[in-house]
């Protein structure tokens, strides 16, 4: 059975590589850790991968650099669509199954419902490889929201949700109102770090990033 948690956001750009990378840096001494990023669309002024390399300080053995990469920051469906070609789950999956030892943080491409092909979106992604899932959350105005919809999204499809890291200034009352109503834990609240670079990253990491180390079972 494939070990380690999957990576999605409540939106794009709402930190899931940030968050990908302090899981890294949190549990690397613990566990043997990999990051892998399936899609990334957009290649030629994003590199998720690179920027987890960075933020984490990964050795090549910790990262998978392979998997679909495309240009035009757009779903992966249009990116796909735009390149002249189609996202085959089946076939990207097959390419990972022989690479697939140790415990994986794997990264998605928006959203749980962001399309990839005409039949499929990143949920069946997240099907099709069992790993529970943390989801990375704004702490502003409108986190509820977005927040549940993702949570009723995922337990929809019986996925299992590690919990939320939510980043940006702390808000006690959109923490708790997410924990109540969405019954799961919120792990970790991230700042936007000025600047972001490692030593901030891996400091709160270490010291804030699921302190009862609930994340383990999965890891393990």
């Amino acid at each position: 059975m494939l070990r380690g948690l999957f990576v999605t956001g409540t939106d794009t750009g709402v930190g899931k590589t940030v968050v990908s990378a302090a899981l890294v840096e949190r549990y690397r001494s613990e566990v043997r850790l990999r990051y892998w990023k399936p899609i990334q669309t957009g290649i030629e002024q994003d590199d998720d991968t690179a920027e987890v390399a960075r933020l984490a300080g990964c050795r090549p053995g910790e990262l998978r650099s392979s998997g679909i990469r495309l240009r035009c920051p757009v779903s992966p469906h249009l990116a796909a669509r735009l390149s002249g070609t189609t996202i085959d789950l089946g076939a990207l999956l097959d390419s990972f199954a022989a690479d697939s030892g140790g415990a994986w943080i794997v990264e998605g491409a928006g959203g749980v419902l962001v399309p990839i092909n005409d039949s499929e979106s990143m949920a069946d992604l997240m099907r099709r490889l069992q790993l529970p899932v943390v989801v990375s959350a704004r702490s502003t105005l409108g986190t509820i929201n977005h927040t549940l919809l993702t949570i009723e999204a995922l337990r929809r499809r019986d996925l299992q949700i590690a919990g939320v890291v939510m980043v940006g200034e702390p808000n006690a009352e959109n923490r708790a109102a997410i924990e109540r109503y969405g019954d799961v834990a919120v792990i970790g609240e991230m700042p936007c770090f000025t600047p972001l670079d490692r030593p901030a990253l891996s400091m709160w990491a270490r010291s804030q990033l699921d302190a009862d180390s609930r994340l383990l079972e999965w890891l393990r």
